[in-house]
């Protein structure tokens, strides 16, 4: 309370007492009796002379009986205190009253209605009781109240004209009633700022917000609905208290705000429109409200980006990113799912917030990528289709994590090249190669396991391999076990039937073939497991599998190829 007020109560209350002992018996009064039965333990503000205030009143003689009741008609009483709108009594008996303050008053008849009373309804010199709620005060000069409640520690950006709000409110009067709530609705208020669709008080309320920000509101009649009030339960003259959160605003002319919360140092290649992005990802509304989650369903999202296939803030927000980027994507509704939201987590007109982080990516046209990262000096013999390799290797996903390793058992891994035993990126990885050369191999998922992936892949995933060759054999065509240095010898099955019984059995057949392994007339295919070949070959050779190959039975497969040949010609 002001001290002025406070002085005057008391002057007032003093100059009544000699004459007023008890308020049930006042006698002849020279001022208004101010009992003050209830005062609120916050008074943000005091009636002043030229104030406009909203009372209500019972008005009452000293017998009790009624002469008139605000609360009778249903409507509030509004004017402006000191203006000689009121009578002198009311003027001074208001003076100094809290918001939601009630007083006792009574007024003598010569600050009442005096000697001439009012026809009909109050008599001449009658003392008038007065008991007085307060629910309004406010002064034509009055501005905007904010009142910051909490403000988050981080804010890029605030509200401005133009810009399209969503917010949560609680709207009461001055005096605490409640007149209307977006809670209740279960749903924000979404609106521009600055266009004329808010009463000016929130209008410029909003403005300097923050995302997440909460503030008091306190709006002036002249700012809100003024004489006319609105509907029933907002009086003419009635000031406006908001409680507001602000769930989040954008502006039409947004695109995405892009965030780089981690950048790899190396970076030797960014996605561009067409190339298949995986990455993991949180979405949640401005306010931290999580909608969707990639780590909850433990696997990565996997998408094209620039092709429609994701809402067109993420087509856009994905261009140029690393792999191991970590990467804040928000999305204004226009750019997401606009009006109407998505399902129940997405509200309309929502503001999208991904945090993203890249895994891999590669492009359905990429090759296997090759970085040698040592040779060997003098490295003259290479790998070739059909030889037999023997390699160390460690295989990863681009995000590090390790899959499988040969390190892990004995002894290197070992295949053919070119038959299909191993996946066509790392086949065509290992071609070309020098034995105690290195490499990392980068394997898009087409050369690799395949949208599919395999047992520890997952689907479209790129591969990293190290491999480090051992060893090389050199191979034979394809469809051969055995070849010869130069020509075969002329009489094959005579040289070969080492007995010389007119049959070859299968250990027979494994002795020749040795031998000319020995002497360097020959080769097999190389194999860990030379015996299997050459059983292999007798198998072949004996045609009707009694054990023995006669001499009918015996063909070289260059015959056998041309027969071939013949009987398709």
């Amino acid at each position: 309370m002001a001290p002025g007020s406070t002085i005057l109560l008391l002057i007032l209350l003093f100059l009544s007492i000699p004459a007023a002992p008890a308020l049930g018996d006042p006698g002849p009064l020279e001022d208004v009796v101010i009992d003050r039965y209830y005062i609120p333990k916050i008074c943000l503000r005091e009636v002043q002379m030229g104030d406009f205030i909203r009372y209500h009143y019972n008005g009452t003689f000293k017998d009790g009986k009624k002469f008139d009741s605000s609360y009778d008609r249903g409507a509030t009483v509004a004017g402006v205190v000191g203006v000689g709108r009121l009578i002198t009594g009311m003027d001074r008996g208001l003076q100094g009253m809290c918001v939601n303050e009630r007083r006792h008053l009574i007024v003598p008849p010569h600050l009442g209605y005096g000697s001439i009373g009012v026809a009909g309804l109050i008599p001449p010199d009658a003392t008038l009781y007065f008991d007085v709620v307060m629910l309004d005060i406010w002064n034509k000069n009055d501005k905007l109240q904010i009142t910051t409640l909490s403000k988050p520690e981080h804010c890029n950006r605030t509200v401005e004209n133009s810009d399209f709000v969503r917010y949560h409110y609680n709207g009461t009067l001055l005096d605490g009633t409640p007149f209307d709530s977006s809670y209740s609705k279960d749903s924000t208020y979404d609106t521009y700022v600055g266009t004329g669709w808010l009463i000016k008080g929130m209008d410029q309320g909003l403005l300097g917000m923050c995302a997440g920000e909460k503030r008091s509101i306190i709006i002036p009649p002249f700012l809100a609905y003024g004489e006319k009030g609105y509907g029933t339960v907002i009086p003419p003259q009635a000031s406006l208290v908001f409680s507001v959160l602000l769930v989040d605003f954008h502006n039409p002319k947004d695109g995405v705000f892009l965030e780089h919360l981690e950048v790899p140092e190396s970076c030797k290649r960014t996605a561009v429109t067409g190339d298949f992005v995986r990455y993991h990802y949180n979405g949640t509304l401005m306010d931290g409200t999580l909608f969707d989650s990639s780590y909850s369903r433990n696997h990565t999202y996997n998408t094209y980006i620039g092709k429609g296939y994701i809402i067109p803030g993420m087509d856009q927000g994905l261009q140029g990113v690393c792999v191991g980027e970590r990467r804040r994507v928000v999305v204004p509704p226009h750019l997401a799912y606009g009006e109407n939201g998505a399902g129940n987590k997405i509200p309309g007109s929502a503001v999208l917030i991904f945090d993203v982080h890249i895994i891999d990516f590669h492009n359905p046209a990429d090759p296997v990528e090759i970085e040698t990262v040592y040779r060997p000096e003098g490295c003259n013999v290479t790998t070739r289709d059909r030889d037999f390799v023997r390699y160390h290797y460690n295989c990863s996903l681009l995000d590090g994590t390790k899959l499988f390793s040969s390190h892990d058992y004995e002894k290197p891994q070992e295949v053919t090249l070119g038959t299909n035993k191993v996946i066509e990126g790392l086949n065509s990885g290992l071609l070309n190669m020098c034995a105690g050369e290195r490499r990392v191999l980068i394997i898009p998922p087409h050369l690799g396991h395949g949208e599919s992936g395999a047992r520890g892949v997952p689907g479209s995933a790129v591969l990293r391999f190290e491999v480090e060759l051992i060893s090389m054999e050199e191979g034979v065509p394809e469809g051969y076990l055995f070849i010869w240095h130069g020509d075969p010898p002329a009489n094959l099955y005579e040289q070969m039937d080492l007995n010389k019984d007119g049959e070859i059995p299968a250990d027979e057949f494994s002795t020749f073939i040795k031998t000319q392994v020995a002497e360097g007339k020959g080769r097999l295919m190389p194999s860990s497991d030379p015996e299997k070949v050459i059983a292999d070959m007798f198998q072949n050779q004996d045609r009707n599998q009694d054990g023995k190959i006669t001499s009918e039975e015996l063909k070289l497969k260059s015959d056998e190829d041309q027969e071939k040949i013949h009987e398709e010609l």
